[in-house]
């Protein structure tokens, strides 16, 4: 009788157990998080996932937008030429997939087109607008006004290779961003624009007298101003690359990536009153570091005699004390065409440099000279690093610095004056670093690489959005090349602080990336906040251009004022901020010091100095356990987290079941010898 009752318990534990272990790996998308002390306190977390069944590199999701009022979202699938319209309602009921409702094709659009680069809503939600450039791209493209269903109600002429549109948020306006890029024998250069449509009347009835094509004209361009080709005009040369529109409906703020520039254009007069170069990110000084090499072996983050080029691509804007604010994602880019390149390695330029301290301020001229000497052009320094062709020449016809692309950074730029008030600097590399060791730091977004993207543009900020959350303001900045998302607090303009890095790739020992790599290369991000959200919480919706994904993350925990009579779940205008309290004041929260980027000192070889790191500086990456991992070893920083943290609840379960079974076989063992 005992011998059966001892073989039950053992049978009914060790199912136990593996039921557990099942449900445990299936609990939510895997995440690697990495935070500052202040970014423990924001929780963020895997909520779920769109794949668009587009092969790797395709480009099946780019840039998603959000519906508040059906909780759908339009994503634009590169890999269909498409526009898929996804249901998120499920995320509320905790189902991850994200369902494909239907996809809006060329076909669909009424128009000849060769691909369909952005969408947008209608602030009121009552229809959606496609960007579609020609067929050939230097003809003047179109955008499509369709139903949030998908059917067609009217299209309109615009400028060449329309890339970009946005809507100003009272609806009365679309402005589209027309690239205007060359064709690849750089045989014809069409001119750069901006299309304002006016939409005060029926969409129905909307035709190209209601377009007006804003040029860029030589009278309100700075002199500094980037020009890649000195033979073009600057109405051939400027491309407009993204558009924001501040809280007014006032100004236009457009990203001219190549030529290093803002735009800032009166939506009432309709016409660009500036274009102002953002100037050159000096890597000399301490504040500003990278790993400017892919083949010295090691991570080196450190200074250089270099001046490098914001050349934002995504832009957003947010408001701090009636101020006006832009951010921008500074990624870098160069022209590279068939017919004409600028790009070229610093290697293969060192005959045509003399460098002079006056442009740095943190070299002399005798520490650039001997810099020089010790092997400064060869590949393990800034050989490998690619610079440009198209960069000022003294009277002796050499360069006097050496120029390259993107800043590897987000900044902040004072919206009335458009004078920067913050760079990131060197944080972006810092951080990824201690996250992914001599594994994958610096990896690009089609191999699981150690250190590929140190010559290029590092880890390539693509995408930038703010978002408020439990009351205060936060950036969100997505890196291209190696992935992930970089959160910052931003409610200071001039010192916002670095909060939390997460990211749900997943790096295995492949080498190329696969479908089991996860969410890989975010490409446009979409915050969605707590009152608009199926879920009652934040949502940011992240759309993933190699593994063809979107991923949901819920950021924050929004709640309701106690006795407020709210519907439970239901976030107020001013949300009760959830904090943890300080150990040891018996649960009564003490002000915290503000936070600080709590990033170790490097030295030059890239390795953590000893008086770098303090004990209230103290960073973590967590596992799977909730372990800290300072080391970084391969997946070891992969998180599944929840809250409740039902994978670590699962994990205690199954230690209980797997205890359950040795005691069940000691007991039947001893019953044995009996």
């Amino acid at each position: 009788m005992l011998k059966s009752i001892v073989s039950k318990v053992i049978v009914t534990a060790a199912s136990f157990v593996v039921l557990l272990s099942a449900n445990s790996t299936q609990a939510t998308g895997l995440l690697t998080k990495y935070d500052s002390e202040a970014g423990e306190q924001l929780h963020v977390e895997f909520v779920g996932q769109y794949k668009s069944g587009a092969k790797i590199g395709e480009g099946g999701t780019e840039i998603v937008a959000y519906d508040s009022i059906n909780k759908y979202a339009f994503s634009v699938n590169g890999a269909a030429k498409a526009v898929d319209i996804l249901d998120l309602n499920g995320l509320k009921d905790g189902k991850q997939d994200i369902p494909l409702v239907r996809q809006i094709t060329l076909s669909d659009l009424g128009v000849s087109a060769s691909d369909v680069t952005s969408v947008a809503i209608h602030p009121e939600g009552q229809y959606i607008a496609i960007t579609a450039p020609a067929e050939n791209k230097v003809d003047h493209g179109h955008v499509v006004f369709l139903t949030k269903n998908g059917d067609y109600l009217s299209h309109v002429e615009v400028g060449a290779l329309p890339d970009m549109l946005t809507f100003t948020s009272d609806g009365t306006k679309i402005l589209v961003a027309n690239e205007g890029e060359p064709n690849d024998d750089y045989s014809i250069n069409p001119e750069g624009t901006v299309s304002i449509i006016d939409l005060t009347g029926e969409i129905n009835s909307v035709t190209n007298e209601h377009v007006t094509t804003i040029k860029f004209t030589d009278d309100v361009i700075d002199s500094n101003v980037r020009k890649v080709n000195n033979d073009n005009t600057y109405s051939e040369e400027l491309e407009p690359e993204y558009i924001v529109v501040d809280e007014e409906n006032k100004y236009a703020y457009v990203a001219l990536q190549e030529n290093n520039a803002i735009a800032k254009l009166d939506l009432q007069k309709k016409q660009i009153i500036s274009v102002k170069s953002l100037g050159f990110k000096d890597y000399s000084i301490e504040k500003n570091k990278m790993d400017a090499s892919n083949k010295d072996d090691s991570i080196s983050i450190r200074n250089w005699p270099v001046l490098s080029m914001y050349q934002p691509d995504g832009l957003s804007f947010y408001k701090v004390d009636g101020q006006t604010y832009i951010l921008s994602a500074n990624e870098g880019d160069a022209q590279d065409y068939d017919g004409f390149s600028e790009e070229q390695r610093v290697k293969d330029l060192k005959d045509s440099y003399e460098l002079n301290a006056s442009l740095y301020e943190g070299y002399t001229q005798e520490e650039l000279n001997k810099l020089v000497e010790d092997g400064l052009f060869k590949d393990n320094q800034l050989g490998r690093l690619n610079s440009t062709t198209s960069a000022p020449k003294n009277e002796n016809g050499k360069y006097e610095a050496i120029y390259a692309y993107g800043a590897r950074s987000f900044s902040i730029w004072n919206g009335d004056s458009l004078e920067q008030t913050y760079d990131s600097g060197s944080d972006f590399e810092d951080i990824t670093q201690k996250v992914y060791g001599e594994n994958y730091f610096n990896s690009n977004n089609d191999e699981n690489s150690f250190d590929s993207r140190s010559d290029d543009k590092g880890p390539e900020p693509e995408s930038v959005i703010v978002g408020k959350v439990q009351g205060q303001n936060y950036a969100f900045i997505g890196l291209e090349r190696v992935g992930g998302i970089m959160i910052y607090n931003v409610d200071n303009p001039s010192a916002p602080t670095f909060t939390k890095y997460f990211s749900s790739r997943v790096f295995n020992e492949e080498e190329e990336v696969t479908s089991s790599s996860g969410d890989v290369a975010p490409e446009g991000l979409t915050f969605v906040s707590a009152e608009d959200s199926p879920t009652g919480q934040n949502l940011l919706l992240a759309a993933h251009e190699i593994s063809g994904t979107i991923a949901a993350y819920q950021i924050g925990i929004e709640v309701e004022k106690p006795g407020d009579g709210n519907t439970p779940g239901t976030p107020d205008e001013d949300p009760v901020e959830i904090k943890d309290p300080v150990p040891g004041d018996d649960g009564v929260e003490q002000p915290k010091e503000e936070a600080e980027v709590l990033i170790p000192e490097k030295t030059n070889s890239g390795k953590e100095s000893p008086e770098g790191v303090k004990e209230q500086e103290k960073k973590k990456v967590e596992n799977v356990n909730g372990q800290e991992n300072n080391e970084s070893p391969k997946n070891a920083s992969l998180d599944s987290h929840k809250l409740p943290n039902t994978a670590s609840a699962n994990y205690n379960l199954i230690f209980l079941g797997v205890m359950f079974t040795m005691i069940g076989l000691l007991v039947f063992r001893k019953v044995k010898v009996q």
